[in-house]
């Protein structure tokens, strides 16, 4: 546990670190763009005429720009030193309390490790890193919000720091319902009068913008320059996305405000009389999220703080809310989702939809709950003996036999697909000209490996498939461009089905294989055939290539065209066909698992993307990666039936019926 523990704060110090380097290795004129805004050429209060007249005009409230004048003097010095190291502070502050404040009894692991996991946290999101790149003050009402409910001793005190809040950011002003109605009303009631004496203070030193901001521009609605723009992720901009304007957006949003703001706040103060009161601020934030005319990027870190409800009734259904919200508070939208026409409205409201569903829909577990401390157990398989004894080498992770959750399942393997491509995309070996250099001499390379062996048909079979067999060419065109996703995908889909043990021993495979052909792509690029300088190869599948443009046309910038080695394409063929050999039980089964990586292979070197060492390479990543699964969780489990133990060899295949038993086997 100590081990564990300081490894976590290691994380949680490299990821500050990093964020400091970032913010301070960008230009003077590029880093805090907003603060630069706000400060102005001689301090925020001394722009002539309105603050909220400029192009880049200020969008925060007036209390906020009052706030910010003793501090423009400081940033005109210094600016940057001190607003991202005092930001960095009030980060760590607020993972801190955001730790001490999860509802008890918690386990003594989960205070020890709490504090770091929750920095690292708020260090990966979005809303902090955008606020540490943009100079924003977004950190400072929600840790004004929580040392108000968990740390301040006193209601008053607690509401003086509410209100606060809300003058900075009005929407928090929602917290004081909450208050109001979990019995803190002299804390609703400090809330409150703290934010009309902050707002008419501001009112008072700067009537015109007070004016502007309040009144001219509706609490700031009209302030932003694109309110429609994704960055928006409030009730208001998805309607504006929506194209719907005027006075039925105005009427709709009023609406659908109203109705969020009911249920969350009735649901926020259910969880706080359940002892919960972390999560009941988490969903008023969440509120307060959707019901803002406009709220940015940085402002989304109300929705970080709801991974501490927790949702379903099996402890591997645990991890699904948690994972979603981190990964729609880390990550862009374009990563949790294809890029589909029919899923735009989702994914380009991503972050308002997990707040929404916080606020309102997810049925997050009550204290008084048994599910709540003990959730149904995890199925294990009994462990089976290994030819090695240090096989395990990772003895805690058991083979799992139950079946994963499915909307956990799909979502990882998405973001892990995205990350695949973004890593693949980016292992060009330096520019496109210096990629294109190297990946070259790397294929002279492999070629000469290849003539010394022999192997070089790659030529041959390309010319001799043109030449005189069109239908065939036509076949592996369509074979190279559709079976490589289409085949796993299914196999996957059917083993999650009808074979969970085995899904998660060939998925950890496949991980793994995908995993180490990506440090191939990174550390070896290769031009494939096709993309060989007077080498005469013929490309079936994109056509003829202009081999005196640096990037041959728009293909190469879609796509790392020199992620040749190891091939994936015949790795992951490869990769079925182990799996439908070991767990099919008829032959003309496993005859198919056998065939398609034979066509595959065949496929890639006729139609002249990759040299046959490509494929030796897929091969190559696959047996380690089945290995790795092997010797890091032992041999796998294999499920069977009553009914398939004693059917005839060729029989139905295990796993059709519902009632399994586990066998243990010593297989690999």
């Amino acid at each position: 546990m100590s081990a564990a523990r300081a490894g976590l704060w290691l994380v949680a110090a490299v990821l500050a670190v990093r964020q400091l380097v970032a913010v301070l290795s960008t230009p003077r004129g590029e880093r805090l763009a907003d603060l630069e805004t706000w400060i102005g050429p001689q301090g925020v209060l001394h722009v002539k005429g309105s603050l909220y007249d400029a192009p880049d005009r200020f969008t925060g409230t007036p209390f906020a720009g009052l706030v910010l004048k003793p501090l423009s003097r400081a940033a005109e010095q210094a600016l940057g030193w001190g607003w991202t190291f005092g930001s960095l502070a009030l980060v760590v502050v607020l993972g801190l309390v955001a730790a001490r404040a999860l509802p008890q009894p918690v386990s003594r692991r989960t205070s020890l490790l709490a504090a770091p996991v929750a920095i690292s946290l708020l260090m990966l999101s979005l809303p902090v890193r955008d606020a540490f790149t943009t100079g924003q003050t977004s950190i400072i009402p929600v840790l004004l919000v929580l040392l108000g409910c968990f740390t301040v001793r006193g209601e008053k005190a607690s509401g003086v720091l509410i209100g606060v809040a809300a003058a900075l950011q009005p929407t928090v002003l929602l917290f004081a319902p909450l208050l109001w109605f979990t019995g803190r009303r002299r804390a609703a009631v400090s809330s409150g009068v703290t934010f009309a004496a902050a707002t008419g203070l501001a009112w008072a030193a700067m009537p015109h913008d007070a004016w502007t901001y309040w009144v001219h521009h509706l609490a700031g609605a009209g302030l932003a320059t694109n309110p429609a723009a994704n960055a928006n992720q409030s009730l208001h901009g998805m309607l504006l996305r929506f194209g719907i304007e005027g006075p039925l957006e105005i009427a709709l949003f009023a609406l659908l405000s109203v109705t969020v703001a009911a249920l969350g706040l009735r649901r926020a103060v259910r969880y706080a009389r359940d002892g919960q009161l972390l999560l009941a601020v988490a969903i008023t934030g969440c509120v307060a999220v959707a019901v803002s005319p406009t709220t940015w990027q940085h402002q989304l870190l109300w929705v970080l703080l709801a991974v501490v409800g927790q949702v379903g009734k099996r402890a591997s259904d645990r991890y699904m809310w948690p994972v979603l919200v981190v990964l729609a508070l880390t990550l862009p939208s374009k990563m949790m989702l294809p890029n589909m026409t029919f899923l735009e409205p989702v994914r380009d409201n991503i972050v308002l939809i997990a707040a929404l569903a916080a606020a309102c829909a997810v049925p997050f577990l009550s204290r008084t709950s048994p599910l709540f401390r003990t959730p149904l157990p995890t199925d294990y398989a009994a462990p089976v003996p290994a030819r090695w004894t240090w096989v395990p080498l990772v003895p805690v992770w058991r083979r799992v036999v139950a079946r994963p959750n499915l909307i956990l399942e799909l979502l990882l393997i998405r973001v892990g697909y995205s990350a695949y491509q973004q890593v693949r995309l980016a292992a060009t070996g330096g520019t496109i000209s210096g990629g294109r250099a190297t990946a070259e001499a790397h294929g002279h390379q492999v070629h000469s490996i290849e003539k010394f062996l022999h192997l070089d048909i790659e030529h041959w079979v390309n010319h001799a498939v043109v030449q005189h067999a069109t239908w065939l060419k036509d076949f592996f065109n369509f074979y190279y461009t559709s079976f490589h996703f289409v085949v796993p995908l299914s196999l996957l889909a059917y083993m999650y089905v009808r074979r969970p043990a085995d899904y998660r021993w060939a998925r950890s495979a496949l991980g793994f294989a995908t995993l180490l052909a990506l440090i191939g792509f990174w550390a070896y690029p290769l031009a494939p055939p096709r993309l060989m300088p007077g080498l005469g190869f013929i490309d079936t599948v994109h056509g003829a290539q202009d081999f005196s443009k640096p990037n041959y046309g728009t293909l190469t910038q879609l796509t790392n065209q020199y992620a040749a080695m190891p091939s994936l394409h015949f790795g992951w063929s490869l990769w079925c066909g182990i799996v439908i050999v070991v767990l099919a039980r008829r032959k003309w089964v496993k005859a198919l698992g056998l065939i398609h990586p034979l066509c595959t292979v065949s496929a890639i070197v006729a139609t002249g993307n990759h040299w046959i060492l490509d494929a030796v390479g897929g091969a190559t990543v696959v047996g380690i990666g089945f290995f790795l699964t092997y010797a890091l969780q032992g041999p796998r489990v294999r499920t069977v039936t009553a009914a398939a133990a004693q059917a005839e060899p060729d029989g139905e295949s295990p796993g059709a019926h519902s009632n399994q038993t586990i066998l243990p086997t010593a297989k690999g």
